[in-house]
Formats: structure tokens, sequence, C-alpha cells
């Protein structure tokens, strides 16, 4: 890891960026596009540096990280680079007859200096997409990189610097200590991705500067599987959404909700699913993840017992190694239920038709995502209607991600704020109003709404007289 920044130079990192802020650096649109292509050519220049990171950090194949991490950040830079001045564009809006003649518009202007606090399970993209709209906003940054993936961490803190404005951009890395530092101090707005833990201490402080918070949290994101949808083309995309990064992702199926003939039939397919996509060897397999850290790997073995194993369940302590591990039979009371599993295991759970398991999701922390298998048009209508969810997919686990256009974020203990693409701009701007009026006599009071009754019209227009 590199030299963590003393907790002294916390406040003068955080004040020599907020007088380069002042100072209009980061205003310009030629700035801000600067600032994203250098970001760009980092990601393709150095890809091979962070490709070797992740691999350090999370055993994570440089065909994943490219495909999810690298490549992920570089479309939407292009996206963009490609919009940037649409979204920075003053918007027009209507004014009412009593106020014309009157122009009014939106002027989308930078916070200020923003905090972004990133997490182990996807650390490159994670910290740099948010930083993505930051700089398309005009905003200067600092970029926190999580201490549980130290190799990205220490990439980060090394190119970034040689690749964007550092009156502008600063990293700090370091642990605890250094994030609470960073959050004693005042910033225009803080982005979290996390837990909810941390979440509700990243609020706390905020609340104490009044500052505005994204907060990226996660939770247990069912799948619901119906007898309508040929099996095996659902088990393979569960598969391959639940076991990218080894299970440690965010949006990734957590449990399969089904009745018991369709789970009956679908273990076999998963199982089928698994050997198809990772091969019969899955530790010799390079395309297959490790689990960050030897508390993350204990906590998760102890979920094995949760279920009877019907695929995987294998596991190796010196190499934080899970199989991908499918159970069955588990209890919606066990631990492998109670948390986010964050992990290479995938519960089935039992329901006895689309009711209980609207109410199974109902009844529970509303979550990041739901995954739904149906082709039944009302069942679709019912999970729309009757569940709330950050995102809801039909037939395509976790790919709302690679969707510009859609708003990424949680809804209640899964997250607060929303973003990717334009808003992203939107989340680290501020939309200004702005209204223009001639000073023409007796323009307010000339185009009065129709006259008050009792008298009043005469003291409305005596005090709009006063405007002219």
């Amino acid at each position: 890891m590199s030299d963590v920044v003393s907790i002294p130079a916390i406040t003068e990192i955080v004040g020599g960026l907020r007088y380069g802020f002042a100072q209009g650096t980061t205003r310009p649109e030629a700035w801000r596009r600067l600032q994203l292509e250098g970001l760009r050519r980092m990601l393709v220049e150095r890809g091979s540096d962070f490709e070797a990171a992740l691999l350090a950090d999370l055993g994570k194949p440089a065909i994943e990280s490219q495909l999810a991490e690298i490549g992920f950040l570089v479309a939407e830079i292009d996206h963009a680079l490609g919009e940037l001045g649409r979204w920075m564009r003053p918007r027009r809006v209507g004014v009412p007859l009593m106020l014309q003649p009157a122009a009014a518009k939106v002027v989308a202007e930078p916070l200020g200096v923003v905090l972004i606090i990133a997490p182990w399970n996807y650390p490159l993209m994670l910290a740099l997409s948010p930083l993505i709209g930051a700089l398309a906003a005009g905003d200067a940054a600092v970029v926190k990189p999580s201490e549980l993936a130290p190799a990205t961490s220490s990439a980060i803190a090394r190119l970034l610097p040689e690749y964007v404005d550092r009156r502008a951009v600063a990293v700090v890395e370091g642990g605890v200590p250094e994030t609470t530092a960073l959050l004693a101090e005042r910033f225009d707005h803080i982005f979290y991705t996390g837990n909810g833990r941390v979440g509700r201490i990243v609020a706390h402080a905020a609340a104490e500067h009044l500052t505005p918070v994204t907060l990226e949290l996660g939770g247990k994101s069912p799948v619901y599987v119906d007898d309508s949808v040929p099996l095996p083309a659902a088990a393979r995309r569960i598969v391959w959404a639940k076991y990218l990064n080894a299970g440690q992702t965010c949006v990734a199926p957590d449990y399969v909700l089904g009745t018991a003939d369709v789970l009956r039939r679908l273990a076999p397919a998963l199982s089928d699913a698994i050997h198809e996509l990772y091969g019969s060897a899955v530790a010799q397999n390079p395309d297959y993840g490790r689990i960050v850290n030897d508390a993350q790997f204990e906590r998760l073995v102890g979920y094995l017992r949760d279920g009877e194993i019907v695929a995987g369940g294998r596991s190796d302590a010196a190499d934080r190694f899970i199989e991908p591990t499918v159970l069955r039979g588990v209890s919606p009371d066990s631990a492998v239920m109670r948390d986010e599993i964050f992990g290479p295991i995938l519960p089935l759970v039992e329901v006895s038709g689309l009711d209980e398991a609207l109410g199974f999701v109902s009844g529970r922390d509303k979550p990041l995502s739901a995954y739904v298998f149906t082709e039944r048009a009302e069942v679709r209508r019912r999970w729309e209607r009757e569940t709330s969810s950050g995102a809801l997919t039909f037939g395509a686990p976790v790919l709302h991600l690679t969707v510009p256009d859609l708003p990424f974020g949680g809804v209640g203990p899964s997250g607060m704020g929303a973003y990717h693409g334009e808003r992203s701009f939107r989340v680290f701007s501020h939309e200004k109003a702005v209204l223009s009026k001639p000073l023409a006599p007796d323009t307010l009071a000339a185009t009065i709404m129709p006259p008050f009754t009792g008298g009043k019209d005469q003291l409305v227009r005596r005090w709009l007289g006063k405007l002219r």
C-alpha cells in the first residue's frame, strides 16, 4: 500500500481542493472534458496495472476485470463525453402569465468539494464511477479507496494523480482513522458505497455539516422463478449473475424463491450451468475469483451448514476458495437468510406460489434489486405493483447496471439516491433556479391575475407596484 496520508494532512488536502474550486478551476467544460479524457487514458494505458491489482486483492481474472471494472468505466466515460454538452446546457422553463414578460431557466452548477468512499468488492469501478459524475459536474473530489483491497487502493493512489488535475482530485488511503478524519471535514456531498452499518455512520457525520449524501448499500436481492420459463436457460443466467466476482456483487442474486416442483427441477439445472460455466475443477479455473479476506471466508463457510448442498460446497481456507454452491431445504429463519450473503452460496427457498413469494419479499427490507423469471404478464404486473426494490428486472439479473439511462440505487435500507449516466451528473450538481424580468414600469401590477374580491385587488396591486 502507498504511504497512508497523515490525519493532519487531510485538512490541508481538503482545504487545497476547496481553494482550487473557489478559483474556478473546475468550471469550464474544456477542463471537465480534459479530466474525463485523462481518466479514460489511465484505464487504457495502465489497464494491466489494475488487472494485476485486482488479481492480488480478489483473485479476479483479467477478463472479469476488463468486463466489470475497466471496460465498464471506459464505456461510462464515453457516454459522459458524448452527453456532457447537453447535460451542462441550461434548461428553459415556462413562466406564469402573471409574471410576463420574463424568462426562467435551471442552471446546473458544481456543488464544490465532494467525498467518494469506495468498497472492496469492485474496488476500481466503484471508486471511479462516482468520480466520473463528479468531474463531469465540475466538482473537486477526494477519493477514498477501500483498505480491504490494498493493491487496488495503492494503484489508484499512484496512478490517478498522473492523469487528472491534482488541484481538483486527491486520493486518501487508509482505514478507519483516515475515514473518520475525512468525515470530520465539511464536504458539499458525500458518496458512499458499502454496508448499511457504515452507511449510518456516514449519514450521521454528514448531518453535522448538513451535507447531502448518496448511500449505495445492498441487501438480499431475491430471484423468483415459476414454471412458465425454460429452467435451463433461467439457470444459466442466474449462475452467471450469482457467481460473478465469486458472488461478491451488491446486486448478485441472493436467494431463489420457487415452488417445490420448480426448485426440484431447477437445482440440477443450476448444477449443470455451474459446470458449463466453470468446469469440473473450479479451483483450477483462472476465470473464477477468490474471497477477499479470511474473515469473510470464515463467515461464508459457516453458511454451508444452513441447507442441503446440491452443488459445490468445497472450500480451501489457504486459498480463500469457495466453490459455487447451491443449498436447498433452506429455512427462511436460518443465518444464511438473515444477512446479505455476499459470496458464492445460493439458497433455494420453497414457497407455495406467487402470493407467498410476494409476501416474503414485501415483508423484509427493500432489496437493491429483484429478479423475476416468468412469461406470465400478470405475474410481471404484480411484481411491479406489489414489491419495492431499487431495480426490478425480468429474465436478466445484474444487466440493468449496463443501461446508462436507468438509475442505479436502492430504496430504504438498500440505499438512498441513484446514479449512472445523466443521474451521476445530477447527483454532483446543484440545480439553480434563475429568473429574469425586465424593469419595465407596471409590468407586475398590469399582469396580475383576475381581480381579488373584497377590496383585496387594490391592496395586491399596490404591493406589486412597489416592485416596479
